[in-house]
């Protein structure tokens, strides 16, 4: 199983259409084997979703997300902890324990026209 969190500094970044890299961690009898960052060169919501799925991910844990990336990541499978914050090791640390709270809707209400973004829209006004 692999996991990502979006990532800035040891801390979940609260904005996954910007987020600019993820730390991956490989999953194997609950315990964590190994781990990654992931540059994603900021490329937006349908593009990152890709990344993840490219890369195997099946959990994602974030920040701020909108509706466009929670479809995007459906579409592959990909289960969602949104709305989190703190520490991402302390966020998987959770997640494997089965402390941490599933949301899998958007929770980001700032959206911007589709079209005028290359590599989908972003929404940079989550909290």
């Amino acid at each position: 199983m692999k996991i990502a969190v979006t990532y800035n500094n040891g801390d979940i970044f609260q904005h996954f259409g910007h987020c600019e890299s993820f730390k991956i961690y490989d999953i194997e009898n609950n315990e964590i084997k190994d781990t990654e960052v992931l540059d994603s060169d900021g490329s937006g919501h349908s593009a990152l979703a890709d990344l993840l799925n490219n890369h195997k991910v099946d959990v994602l844990i974030c920040g701020g997300i909108g509706g466009c990336a929670v479809a995007a990541l459906s579409e592959y499978g990909i289960e969602l902890y949104a709305g989190q914050q703190g520490s991402a090791d302390d966020a998987v640390s959770k997640y494997l324990a089965g402390e941490l709270e599933q949301v899998s809707e958007a929770n980001c209400s700032h959206h911007h026209e589709h079209g005028s973004h290359s590599g989908g829209h972003s929404c940079g006004h989550c909290h």
